[in-house]
C-alpha cells in the first residue's frame, strides 16, 4: 500500500525548521517540515541522515539522528544533544525557516505493534527519541500495546519532553519509570535513583520473558543493558538495540 509506513523510499529532500524548542539544559528539539509538503513514511525507531550544506563554501556535514515523531506526522522531529560538534555547531545558529536536508529513512531498529504486544523500552538520554516515535504511533493506532519504559537520565531537569511523556503515559496506560544517576544533584527527586540494572529491570518487569526489549542510547549504556538482560537469561532474539554517539 502506498500510504503504509512500511513502504520505504530513500531520497534527499529540503526541509525547513518549523519549530525549535530549548527543552532541557543540553537538548534542543528540532521540528522540520519538507519544503514540498511531503510526509515522511517510516517504521517507528528508524533514523534519517541530516545534512547541513554551507551556501557559500558548499561544504556538507551529515549525521544520523533517530526520528522522534510519528510516521507521516506534520513534522519530522529530533532530540539533539547540543555538544558543539561538527553538525550541532551548525544547528546552534538555526532559526525557524533555516534549510537542511534529510535523507532516509534507514535502520533495522523498527517497532511493529502487530508483532510485539508486550514491550520493555530502555532509553538513555536522547536515546528516548525513537521511543517517543513508537509511543505516539501506539497512541495513534490505539494498538493497546503493553509498554514499560525505563528512562535513565543524569539529573531531574534532563527529562526530554516531560509533559508530553506524562500525557503519553496516561493516554496509552504505559508504566513509566525515570531514574536519575547523578544523585548528588537530585534534591526533591522522589523517583528511582541509580543506573538501570538487572534488579531494576526485574522490579518493574517481572514478566520480562514475555516482552520484547528495545534499547537505545550510547554504546556503554547499550552494552550495560545487554549484560543486565543476559543475567536475567533473556534470549538475544527478544532484544533489539540501537546505538548512538
Amino acid at each position: 500500500m502506498a500510504d503504509s509506513p512500511h513502504n520505504i523510499s530513500i531520497n534527499q529532500k529540503a526541509y525547513k525548521v518549523a519549530e525549535l524548542l530549548h527543552d532541557t539544559p543540553d537538548v534542543d528539539v528540532f521540528k522540520f517540515k519538507a519544503e514540498d509538503g511531503y510526509r515522511l513514511k517510516f517504521d517507528p525507531g528508524m533514523f534519517v541522515m541530516l545534512t547541513y550544506s554551507n551556501p557559500d563554501t558548499k561544504e556538507k556535514i551529515t549525521r544520523a539522528f533517530s526520528i522522534a515523531s510519528e510516521p507521516e506526522g506534520d513534522t519530522v522531529d529530533f532530540f539533539i544533544h547540543m555538544i558543539h560538534g561538527r553538525i550541532t555547531s551548525k544547528l546552534e545558529t538555526a532559526q525557524v525557516g533555516s534549510v537542511y536536508y534529510l535523507t532516509g529513512p534507514y535502520g533495522q531498529f523498527k517497532f511493529k505493534p502487530e508483532e510485539d504486544r508486550k514491550v520493555l523500552f530502555i532509553a538513555g538520554g536522547t536515546g528516548l527519541a525513537p521511543f517517543m516515535s513508537m509511543l505516539k504511533y501506539i497512541r495513534k493506532l490505539k494498538s493497546g500495546t503493553d509498554v514499560v519504559l525505563l528512562y535513565s537520565i543524569r539529573f531531574p531537569n534532563e527529562i526530554i519532553r516531560k509533559e508530553e511523556l506524562e500525557q503519553l503515559e496516561k493516554d496509552i496506560g504505559m508504566k513509566m519509570v525515570i531514574t536519575v544517576t547523578r544523585q548528588e544533584n537530585s534534591e526533591g527527586w522522589n523517583g528511582e535513583k541509580g543506573h538501570i540494572d538487572d534488579a531494576m529491570i526485574s522490579k518493574y518487569t517481572p514478566d520480562i520473558m514475555d516482552r520484547t526489549t528495545y534499547i537505545c542510547g550510547p554504546l556503554p549504556f547499550v552494552k550495560a543493558m545487554k549484560d543486565s538482560l543476559a543475567k536475567l537469561k533473556v534470549p538475544n532474539e527478544k532484544i533489539k538495540a540501537d546505538v548512538w554517539g
